[in-house]
Protein backbone atom coordinates (compact mmCIF):
# COMPACT_ATOMS: atom_id res chain seq x y z
CA UNK A 1 0.00 0.00 0.00
CA UNK A 2 1.39 3.45 -0.85
CA UNK A 3 2.50 5.73 1.97
CA UNK A 4 0.62 9.03 1.91
CA UNK A 5 2.71 12.16 1.55
CA UNK A 6 -0.11 14.64 2.21
CA UNK A 7 -1.87 14.47 5.54
CA UNK A 8 -4.66 16.85 6.56
CA UNK A 9 -5.44 17.59 10.19
CA UNK A 10 -9.06 16.98 11.13
CA UNK A 11 -11.12 20.09 11.79
CA UNK A 12 -12.54 18.23 14.81
CA UNK A 13 -9.14 17.68 16.43
CA UNK A 14 -9.95 19.35 19.70
CA UNK A 15 -9.22 22.82 20.92
CA UNK A 16 -6.76 24.28 23.34
CA UNK A 17 -3.36 22.69 22.95
CA UNK A 18 -4.48 20.53 20.03
CA UNK A 19 -3.65 17.36 21.92
CA UNK A 20 -6.49 15.31 20.42
CA UNK A 21 -5.46 15.50 16.78
CA UNK A 22 -5.97 13.03 14.00
CA UNK A 23 -4.77 13.37 10.44
CA UNK A 24 -6.41 11.98 7.31
CA UNK A 25 -4.90 11.13 3.92
CA UNK A 26 -6.70 10.13 0.73
CA UNK A 27 -4.87 7.27 -0.99
CA UNK A 28 -7.54 6.97 -3.74
CA UNK A 29 -8.14 3.28 -3.05
CA UNK A 30 -8.08 3.78 0.75
CA UNK A 31 -8.52 6.47 3.39
CA UNK A 32 -5.74 6.54 6.01
CA UNK A 33 -5.92 8.04 9.50
CA UNK A 34 -3.21 8.46 12.15
CA UNK A 35 -2.53 10.16 15.46
CA UNK A 36 -0.68 13.40 14.72
CA UNK A 37 1.23 13.18 18.02
CA UNK A 38 2.82 9.89 16.98
CA UNK A 39 2.83 9.85 13.16
CA UNK A 40 5.40 7.06 12.89
CA UNK A 41 3.16 4.63 14.76
CA UNK A 42 0.26 2.63 13.37
CA UNK A 43 -1.94 4.02 10.62
CA UNK A 44 -5.48 2.79 10.09
CA UNK A 45 -6.66 2.39 6.51
CA UNK A 46 -10.18 1.91 5.20
CA UNK A 47 -11.69 1.34 1.77
CA UNK A 48 -13.66 4.50 0.95
CA UNK A 49 -16.99 2.73 1.47
CA UNK A 50 -16.06 1.70 5.02
CA UNK A 51 -14.68 5.06 6.18
CA UNK A 52 -18.02 6.85 6.50
CA UNK A 53 -19.65 4.04 8.54
CA UNK A 54 -16.56 4.04 10.80
CA UNK A 55 -16.92 7.80 11.45
CA UNK A 56 -20.67 7.44 12.01
CA UNK A 57 -20.04 4.68 14.58
CA UNK A 58 -17.59 6.96 16.40
CA UNK A 59 -20.20 9.71 16.49
CA UNK A 60 -22.76 7.32 17.97
CA UNK A 61 -20.25 6.26 20.65
CA UNK A 62 -19.39 9.90 21.50
CA UNK A 63 -22.18 12.35 20.58
CA UNK A 64 -19.77 15.27 21.18
CA UNK A 65 -18.01 14.41 17.89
Amino acid sequence: MPIPDTWKKSSFSGGGQGDACVEVADLHAHIAIRDSKTPARATLTFPPGAFTPFIEALKRADPAL
